[in-house]
C-alpha cells in the first residue's frame, strides 16, 4: 500500500460530495428538572458540508452568555460525559466552570455524526490542500453560525481543546473570527515530527501511531481498538519488524499510515502541519492561555512552542499566557494531587482551574473586572510550589553539566581519565521505555491507561545497570539547584555502525533514605529526556549516514522543566540507544529509510560517548541562581 502525498487534495475534495448521514434519534430525553437545555444542530460550512454540533445552554441565564466551543475528532456527544443527571455541573464534571457559559462541541468532518470525509490533521489550504476549506475555515464558519443562532449569547466565543482539539484550537487562531475572544489550547499537538505524537526528532512512535490510526480511521462513528494477539506491546512490536511490515495489517481506510511511512524526514507536509509555524504575522492576536504538562507522555513539545510563537507578537505582554503543571497528558481536567508515586501537597489541577483558567475566561469572555493570571504560572516540581513570571522561560543563567570519566557528573569540564564510555546496542534486545509488561495505549482500559500516563515518572532503576545504558552520577547537592525552561544536550559520540539513536535523560536521584518514605528512597525520577535519530544530525530534511568510528557532535533538544533538585539529592544522566517499544528501533546500519528496513539490516554496534577535554559531552541547564 503506497500513499502519494500529492493525492491528499483529492482525498480532501471528496468531503464535498459525501451525502448527509441519516438522522439519529434525539441524544437525550429532556427532563422537566434539567437546569440546562440540549440542542443538536447540523451547521453548514461554506462548501455545503454540515457538521454535527452539540449545544448545552444553562436555563437560569440572567444575561447573554459567552460560548465555550470545542472541535473534536473524539465524539462531540462526550460533552454530556455519559452521566445521567439533571445538573449541568455534574454532566460536565471538572470541565464545568460555573453556569455562565454555553458549552458547544462539534464533530470534525467525517467523524461520528458529521458529514464529509475525515482527513487526520487536515493541513491548511495550500500545496497539500487545494480545496476551499480547512480546519480554520470550519472553525470560522461555525463561530459565525453560533453567534447568529444560539441565544442568549454575548457575542464572545472561546475555543478550547486538549491534544488534537488543542491543535484545532490553534487552527482557529490562524484567521480568527471577529467574535473569537479567547483560546485555550491544552497540551496541543503542535509539531508531529519534532516532538509531538508521531516522531521525536526523527525517531518514529510506531506502536503508538499504529494504535491511534487504527482506532481513528477504521470506522467513522467509533473509536476501534486493534485486536492484538499478543498483549505485551514490547513482544508484539519486536516481532513485527519495520514500520512498513507493521502497516501490512492496515488497509486503504488508514490513509495516515502510508503518509507517515513514506515521509520519515521533516518535509514540507510536516511543516504545513506544524502549528507554531502558522503565526509569522498573525492577522489578530487573540487572548490565549497555553497549558502544558511537564510529564506529558504524548505532546510534550507543543504548548511551549506555540506559546513562544505567539509571544513574539504580544508587545504589551497582556494577551499571551502560559501555564504548566506536574501533569500527564490532560491531567489539568483530572485530579492533580499526584502522578504515579509523586505527591504534590495539593490538587494542582484544581488550583490551576480556579486560579488561572477561571479568571482568564471571565476576563476575556465575560469582560469582568478581575485580575488576569500572571503571564506565566508554572508549578515548580521538587519544591512543590507555584511560581509566577513575566514570561516563560524567565531570564536565567546557562550552566554546563559535564559527563566526566569514571561515571562522574559535575559542573567542571572533564580532565584526564578515560576519554569515553562505551556500550553495545543490540536492536534485537532494545532498552524498554517503561517496565514490562507494556499493555499499549487503550484509553478504555483503566489499568492500561494508568501505566501509559505515568511512564515518564517511572523509577529509572528498572534500566539502571543494564550494560547498554551508560550512567553518570553527581555528588549529593549541598544546596538546592533549580532549573527553568528548555534544556539541551551536546553529545560527542561515535558508533561502529552507520546510524544510531541517542536517548539522553536528566534524572533526579533521591537520597537512599528519603524523608518522604520508603517508596521514594533512592528513586530515580526523569526530569527531562528525549530521543534523537542520528541520521538527522546535519539536516532534518535530508538524512545522511554516520561515518563509522568517528567522533561526531549532536545537539539534542530536551523538554522544558521547572524543577528543584533538593539538598541531598544527586543529578544523574543516562545515555542509551533505544527506547522501545514507544520508539521504533534503529537498525544501526545505513538504509535509505528505516521505515522499510529489511530484517538483516538490524545489527548490534558498539557506541562510545566521549567526555574528554576535546569532546566534552554536557547538558546545558537553565539555572535560576536567585533560588539558591
Amino acid at each position: 500500500m503506497r500513499f502519494d502525498i500529492r493525492l491528499l487534495p483529492f482525498v480532501l475534495t471528496l468531503s464535498a460530495v459525501v451525502p448527509a448521514a441519516a438522522q439519529d434519534p434525539p441524544l437525550r430525553e429532556a427532563h422537566p428538572s434539567d437546569d440546562f437545555r440540549v440542542r443538536e444542530a447540523m451547521v453548514p460550512m461554506r462548501d455545503g458540508v454540515k457538521l454535527y454540533t452539540l449545544i448545552l445552554t444553562p436555563k437560569d441565564a440572567k444575561a447573554p452568555l459567552p460560548i465555550l466551543f470545542e472541535r473534536t475528532p473524539y465524539d462531540a456527544t462526550r460533552a454530556l460525559s455519559g452521566t445521567a443527571s439533571i445538573r449541568l455541573e455534574v454532566v460536565r464534571g471538572r470541565r464545568y466552570l460555573g453556569g455562565g457559559y454555553v458549552f458547544v462541541a462539534q464533530d470534525l468532518r467525517g467523524r461520528f455524526k458529521s458529514e464529509g470525509v475525515y482527513a487526520m490533521y487536515r493541513v491548511p489550504r495550500g500545496e497539500f490542500n487545494n480545496t476551499q476549506t480547512d480546519e480554520t475555515t470550519d472553525a470560522w464558519d461555525t463561530i459565525d453560525w453560533l453567534v447568529k443562532n444560539v441565544t442568549p449569547n454575548n457575542g464572545r466565543v472561546g475555543v478550547w481543546g486538549t491534544s488534537y482539539p488543542g491543535w484545532l484550537t490553534l487552527a482557529a487562531l490562524r484567521d480568527p473570527h471577529p467574535a473569537l475572544a479567547a483560546a485555550v489550547p491544552f497540551n496541543p499537538v503542535v509539531d508531529v515530527w519534532k516532538a509531538d505524537d508521531w516522531f521525536h526528532w526523527g525517531a518514529f512512535r510506531a506502536g503508538y501511531a499504529f494504535d491511534f490510526i487504527y482506532s481513528m480511521q477504521t470506522r467513522k462513528g467509533a473509536s476501534v481498538g486493534y485486536p492484538y494477539e499478543t498483549r505485551d506491546a514490547y513482544a508484539w512490536l519486536l516481532a513485527q519488524g519495520s514500520a512498513a511490515a507493521l502497516g501490512s495489517r492496515l488497509d486503504e481506510r488508514h490513509e495516515m499510515w502510508p503518509r507517515l511511512v513514506e515521509n520519515p524526514a521533516y518535509g514540507p507536509y510536516w511543516k504545513d502541519c506544524a502549528a507554531d509555524r502558522w503565526f509569522p504575522s498573525p492577522k489578530r492576536l487573540v487572548a490565549t492561555l497555553h497549558v502544558h504538562g511537564f510529564w506529558d507522555q504524548e505532546d510534550i513539545y507543543g504548548a511551549p512552542a506555540a506559546y513562544a510563537a505567539l509571544e513574539a507578537h504580544d508587545s504589551a505582554n497582556d494577551l499571551n499566557y502560559f501555564a504548566a503543571g506536574p501533569w500527564y497528558h490532560g491531567q489539568h481536567f483530572a485530579d492533580g494531587a499526584r502522578l504515579g508515586p509523586l505527591a504534590f501537597d495539593e490538587d494542582t489541577a484544581k488550583r490551576f482551574r480556579e486560579d488561572v483558567l477561571d479568571p482568564f475566561l471571565r476576563r476575556f469572555l465575560k469582560d469582568e473586572r478581575v485580575d488576569p493570571p500572571a503571564p506565566a504560572t508554572v508549578f515548580e516540581t521538587g519544591a512543590n510550589r507555584w511560581r509566577r513570571f513575566d514570561r516563560w522561560p524567565p531570564a536565567v543563567e546557562t550552566r554546563r553539566l559535564y559527563l566526566q570519566p569514571g561515571g562522574r557528573l559535575g559542573f567542571e569540564p572533564p580532565g584526564t581519565g578515560d576519554a569515553a564510555t562505551e556500550y553495545v546496542s543490540d536492536p534485537k534486545k532494545p532498552v524498554p521505555h517503561a517496565p514490562r509488561p507494556q499493555w499499549g495505549y487503550d484509553y478504555d482500559n483503566p489499568a492500561v491507561i494508568a501505566a501509559w500516563r505515568r511512564w515518564l515518572v517511572e523509577d529509572q532503576r528498572f534500566v539502571d545497570g543494564r550494560p547498554d545504558v551508560a550512567t553518570w552520577l553527581s555528588e549529593p547537592l549541598t544546596v538546592p539547584l533549580t532549573i527553568r525552561g528548555a534544556l539541551k544536550a551536546r553529545l560527542f559520540a561515535e558508533t561502529t555502525g552507520s546510524d544510531a539513536d541517542w536517548v539522553v535523560k536528566l534524572i533526579d536521584v533521591y537520597p537512599d533514605d528519603d524523608p518522604g518514605g520508603l517508596e521514594m528512597s533512592g528513586y530515580q525520577l526523569m526530569v527531562s529526556a528525549d530521543i534523537f535519530r542520528g541520521r538527522y544530525r546535519e539536516s532534518f530534511e535530508r538524512p545522511s549516514p554516520l561515518a563509522p568510528s568517528q567522533v561526531l557532535a549532536y545537539e539534542i533538544p530536551l523538554p522544558h522543566a521547572n524543577h528543584t533538585f533538593r539538598r541531598g539529592h544527586r543529578l544523574m544522566v543516562q545515555v542509551q540507544s533505544s527506547w522501545f517499544p514507544l520508539y521504533d528501533r534503529n537498525p544501526q546500519t545505513w538504509v535509505p529509510s528505516i521505515m522499510t528496513a529489511p530484517p538483516d539490516s538490524y545489527r548490534a554496534q558498539r557506541h562510545r560517548v566521549h567526555h574528554a577535554p576535546a569532546h566534552p559531552t554536557h547538558l546545558e541547564l537553565a539555572v535560576d541562581t536567585a533560588t539558591r
